[in-house]
């Protein structure tokens, strides 16, 4: 058989594996929901799902809150486990989170008055829970990083709450006798400080001496306390982790007096199966891509070249911005991950120009003095003359953003985080996208063409992620909340990167992969980020 034919095959039958894999995936996905009854509401202007089964009568409701930058989808997890063991579980979305259009307003460096929106919203959506016609009356509720501040809180001020669960808990609000039947969860990857923080919370009860997974105190008072500790998952895993589901379930159970069929939701298997099938798609499809140029196109940069263009921004970007405005977009921090995109995508495009400009002043001298060292530079393809067929340009751009946007988003918006933005996030996708097109632009550009060193994109994006990580050390106190998005990016950075360079290869331009993960990358920072007004 000979070559041609042999990848064809190969793609082929990639495409057919990929294809079983996310049938697979999402038939799992769609089965673990079971014969639940999910409903949709509005709490004035806050969407709330509820999460029953049909014998679920007269139960307990369970009110189950997201982190910052979270939405209600992210607590699925949680609320489906819950429910598929007799609970009532419901979801929402905080004031300026996920689709409500409500805009927070002040400042996160002085959070009191948030603090007290978020607390308000939390209390009419239990309220809203307990009045539900298959409620009987008792409730829980269950918090994640920003919000176990946020249920603890309530729960202090309100006694009846039967039970708590604080995920990846920082809080002051608990007293030695409140919340009643305080569970504390914190991933065994997080900061030890989360660790710390749990056991002074049990402590308060003990006296000290406190130790994870032991219970102290009694339910039937609700002096019930406990911390622990989720293997092998950090900040964003705890919430898939199957020991934490386990810990959260026995613990409603311990606090409402009841017993379930012990049903753990598992999705991480299914989403990373759904997920792997989608990137794995993508290459027989990039082949059905058309080619955009005769020649593969970009920088060709040699290794000298190559580390200026790399380190010099990510260096110059984060000291720049040192004292940056960043209260200028309604999503917090979005304005300032955008002028990081923006310079750093600038100041990559003066050096590759610089680079350009200095290798047409040494193609001249050779003019000079060796024809044939001219003819063999200039073989190389030309970046300010791309042969490139704008037809074919546009029709590969515009495939690979509606795979990034449509192929993810949808399964996205289903089954992790909120990604369909609503009205007041349309405008915000475009302005973070503002900054995000002159980075891809330049970062693609830099680490492909024909004389391009293997390892350059890896260079390029680790790079950037550095630079990040240099902002947020020099100004922590506004940029602390970085720290939990990097690696976030660090793994679209991986997955979408080999998409890209799929894209590349097909059609000899970084252009569509470039445009693909510009967009993407703007709509999720705008769709994920909270709406302030500061």
């Amino acid at each position: 058989m000979h070559s041609a034919g042999r990848s064809t095959l190969a793609r082929l039958l990639v495409a057919l594996a990929a294809g079983i894999a996310i049938a697979a995936a999402l038939w799992q996905l769609h089965r673990a929901t079971g014969d639940l009854i999910v409903t949709h509401a509005n709490v004035g202007q806050t969407p709330v799902t509820v999460f029953r089964e049909p014998s679920a009568t007269r139960a307990p409701v369970v009110v189950i809150a997201h982190g910052f930058a979270g939405s209600q989808q992210l607590m699925q997890p949680f609320a489906q486990t819950m429910a598929r063991n007799g609970c009532i579980a419901v979801t929402f979305d905080f004031t300026g989170h996920g689709r409500n259009p409500v805009t927070m307003v002040g400042d996160v460096d002085e959070p009191t008055k948030i603090t007290g929106v978020l607390v308000d919203d939390l209390a009419r959506v239990t309220d809203y829970a307990r009045a539900l016609p298959q409620s009987d009356g008792r409730a829980a509720v269950l918090g994640h990083s920003m919000a176990s501040d946020i249920v603890v809180a309530y729960a202090v001020a309100h006694p009846d709450i039967s039970a708590t669960v604080a995920v990846s808990v920082f809080t002051r609000k608990s007293t030695p006798t409140l919340p009643h039947n305080l569970l504390v969860i914190v991933g065994d990857w997080e900061p030890q400080m989360l660790k710390d923080e749990g056991l002074r919370i049990v402590n308060q009860l003990t006296g000290g001496g406190a130790v994870a997974g032991r219970t102290y105190g009694s339910f039937s008072d609700g002096t019930a306390r406990r911390v622990a500790f989720s293997s092998g998952v950090e900040h964003i895993g705890v919430l898939y982790s199957q020991d934490s589901l386990r810990e959260s379930l026995q613990w409603m159970n311990e606090s409402f007096g009841r017993q379930s069929s012990g049903w753990i939701d598992r999705r991480p298997i299914w989403l990373a199966l759904l997920f792997g099938g989608l990137i794995a798609l993508a290459w027989p499809l990039s082949k059905l891509l058309p080619q955009a140029a005769p020649l593969p196109m970009g920088a060709s940069l040699a290794w000298k070249p190559l580390l200026i263009a790399a380190i010099v921004p990510a260096v110059l970007t984060p000291l720049m911005l040192w004292k940056a405005p960043t209260d200028f977009l309604t999503i917090l921090l979005g304005d300032y991950l955008t002028l990081h995109f923006l310079l750093y995508g600038a100041l990559t495009a003066a050096i590759l120009l610089l680079i350009r400009w200095r290798g047409a002043r040494a193609r001249a001298q050779a003019a000079k003095h060796h024809q044939r060292g001219l003819e063999r530079l200039e073989s190389l393809p030309d970046p300010a003359h791309p042969r490139v067929a704008i037809a074919a340009l546009a029709i590969a751009s515009v495939a690979a953003i509606a795979y990034n946007i449509i192929g993810f988003g949808v399964p996205l918006d289903t089954y992790a985080f909120s990604f369909m933005p609503i009205e007041p996030r349309l405008h915000l996708i475009a302005a973070v996208a503002c900054g995000t097109i002159p980075y891809f632009l330049t970062a693609e550009w830099m680490a492909h063409g024909a004389g391009a060193k293997r390892g350059a994109y890896a260079l390029a994006k680790f790079c950037f992620l550095a630079s990040l990580a240099a902002a947020v050390a020099l100004n922590l106190q506004k940029l602390f909340f970085l720290i939990i998005i990097v690696p976030v990016i660090l793994l679209l950075f991986i997955a979408f990167g080999v998409i890209s360079n799929w894209t590349y290869k097909a059609t000899n331009h970084p252009l569509p992969g470039a445009l693909a993960n510009a967009i993407l990358f703007a709509w999720a920072i705008a769709v994920t980020f909270p709406m302030v007004i500061r």
